[in-house]
């Protein structure tokens, strides 16, 4: 089932509660494994993280190790141990032992295992029941080289004359959940929040959204398949079973890689038990409360110098932790926020705050820290030297993936600020254009450099800034009750803020290579649902003009993909138009937009009239 690829849905640790229900889910799958089974392969003291993707497959592995578990339908009720697990602990599974070592190539090339292949021991074939997870093995080899499920009972077999499929394989040697292991790691957005993975398993997964596996190849493509455990020749129809076209030219694509790997299956050795743990501890050193603090920073400072650009900012402390921090840590280290003397997320971003090299607010609504800007002339920030990381490019050909093609339609909107009455003074005396548009960073840095010109830091405490007329004047002129005094000073913290409240909202809106700057916050799209003569159901769709969206473009698109006619007609009295679908396709029509033009949930406004 590991063979397109499908984009990881979410990555993240699993807490205390889910880790024993893991292993509780695991002891009644496989009731035959100890407890010793159970901890050599998630070692108690190991954290374990699970990667959730859109076809609902999960795959569990062990922080700085290999994916032990997958769940193909994330209910806990399907879950087979990885190849890897299997070379740890190779009686978690019953196993079939293939006839001879030919036989694995159409294995780990992606075929299902046929009753013909299988060797049969003397005392005949073991006895099992349809669904159950079994092995695969080559002759002379206790190292598995796939997974799957019997797709009938023993009695089934017997009464068909062993023909037919026995084993749909779920995952083999060398298909793309064992390719995730080996390939080189490249830092991304799908980081977990405290803690990921250092090796290339889980966080570059790829999964198949279908279960379905290739045949063996037809008996006009081989003659005969030679023995070697038992030194006779093999007629191919007795081994081999009849393929689809699409599997013969998928089977004859992998060919000689299959080939390739197939020559070294016989030589797969299964580790000892403890190796593997070993691997795990020796990388890992548990690091003191001042070098957890001096990792963050170096962290927080190539991640401002890398990843973190103003037009990205105002952000989300998590955001900034997750998708910029993380990925900054040296390889094979785990990077826990409370195991630095700060305990809290946000009290370190307050800390880096105070310091000036970040500007940073807390959101009452939801409790969160949100960065504002970067001090990009801080003596911290200018005297380091971020290290150069090299990314492997990989060449692709052919048709451009699902990811490529969203990315063309993919929606930027990036918020922007234009100076107002108030803080004109403040642009003024700093040499700053009165007409142009600012990034909240952009705004704070002037506002600085105001105050660092004016020389406004307050000499006995240097998080605050004394007002002057001018910056009181900008800052609370108008905004301030009468009778109120004004204020005298000001938290550093608090004066980027503060400032860029005073100045009038816009949003840059980006698809591709157009770009629109509008005043205000952004209408939202509205998606409406109502019903028609005869008790036909329509669904209208207004406001595309905003996202830089072609109604007429994207009528066309629906028509195909809803299967239904569309129209699109010109709102009375507004500019704009609206896209007519025919159907009650409310929230699929909510979906599509959201997944193919990266429009935000909070933009999109849904009204179904006929539900009431």
């Amino acid at each position: 089932m590991f063979k397109k690829a499908v984009e990881a849905r979410s990555h993240q640790r699993l807490s205390g509660a889910d880790r024993k229900k893991l292993k509780r889910s695991l002891k009644n799958k496989f009731p035959g494994a100890s407890e010793s089974d159970i901890d050599s392969l998630l070692p108690p003291k190991v954290e374990i993280a699970v990667a959730k993707f859109q076809n609902r497959v999960h795959v569990y592995g062990v922080e700085g190790g290999f994916p032990i578990f997958f769940d193909i339908d994330g209910r806990g009720t399907d879950i087979f141990p990885t190849v890897y697990a299997l070379w740890k602990v190779p009686d978690l599974l019953p196993s079939f032992v293939l006839k001879g070592g030919e036989v694995s190539r159409y294995i780990i090339g992606g075929a299902d295992l046929m009753f013909p292949g299988i060797s049969i021991p003397a005392e005949g074939l073991p006895s099992f029941i349809a669904g159950e997870a079994w092995a695969v093995k080559v002759p002379g080899n206790p190292a598995p080289i796939a997974v799957g499920t019997t797709t009938m009972s023993s009695t089934e077999a017997a009464k068909a004359g062993l023909r037919g499929k026995a084993l749909k394989i779920m995952h083999y040697y060398h298909d793309l959940l064992w390719e995730s292991v080996e390939c080189p790691y490249v830092p991304n957005a799908g980081f977990f929040e405290d803690v990921v993975f250092e090796d290339p398993t889980l966080s570059s997964l790829q999964v198949s959204d279908s279960y379905s596996g290739a045949n063996y190849s037809s008996n006009d493509q081989q003659n005969g398949i030679s023995d070697k455990e038992n030194g006779k020749s093999v007629d191919v129809a007795d081994v081999l079973s009849e393929p689809s076209s699409a599997s013969v030219a998928q089977t004859n694509s992998g060919n000689e890689i299959a080939e390739e790997i197939a020559a070294h299956v016989d030589d797969l050795k299964v580790t000892d038990d403890g190796s593997a743990d070993q691997s795990i501890g020796e990388d890992q050193h548990p690091l003191s409360t001042e070098d957890v603090d001096t990792l963050l920073e170096k962290c927080l400072l190539q991640a401002l110098h890398t990843t973190v650009k103003d037009k990205d900012l105002p952000m989300p402390g998590s955001t900034l932790w997750s998708n910029h921090v993380l990925p900054c840590r040296p390889s094979g280290i785990t990077l826990d926020i409370k195991k630095s003397s700060y305990k809290k997320l946000s009290k370190w971003l307050q800390a880096k705050s105070s310091t000036g090299l970040i500007t940073v607010k807390e959101d009452k609504y939801k409790k969160e820290s949100i960065l504002l800007s970067v001090n990009r002339k801080h003596p911290d920030y200018s005297s380091f030297k971020p290290e150069k990381r090299q990314v492997e490019k990989t060449v692709q050909t052919g048709v451009p993936t699902v990811s490529e093609s969203r990315s063309l339609k993919m929606l930027e909107v990036v918020e922007v600020y234009k100076p107002s009455v108030h803080v004109n003074p403040i642009l003024a005396s700093v040499g700053a254009d009165t007409g142009k548009l600012y990034s909240a960073s952009e705004a704070t840095d002037i506002v600085f450099t105001y105050v660092e010109k004016e020389n406004l830091v307050k000499q006995t405490d240097k998080s605050i800034v004394v007002l002057d007329p001018i910056l009181c004047d900008a800052l609370f002129k108008g905004a301030i009750k009468k009778g109120t005094m004004y204020p005298t000073e000001i938290h550093k913290r608090d004066l980027g803020a503060a400032f860029v409240n005073r100045m009038q909202a816009h949003h840059v809106v980006t698809r591709g290579s157009e770009s629109v700057v509008r005043k205000g916050g952004l209408k939202t799209i509205q998606i409406m649902t109502e019903r028609r003569q005869g008790n036909k159901k329509v669904t209208k769709l207004s406001g595309l003009e905003t996202f830089l969206v072609d109604p007429e473009a994207l009528a066309s698109e629906l028509q195909k993909k809803f299967a239904c006619s569309t129209t699109v007609v010109e709102l009375p009295g507004k500019k704009g138009h609206e896209v007519v679908v025919q159907g009650g396709v409310i929230d699929d029509l909510a979906k599509h937009m959201i997944e193919q033009y990266g429009i935000p949930k909070r933009f999109i406004e849904v009204l179904d009239k006929t539900r009431r």
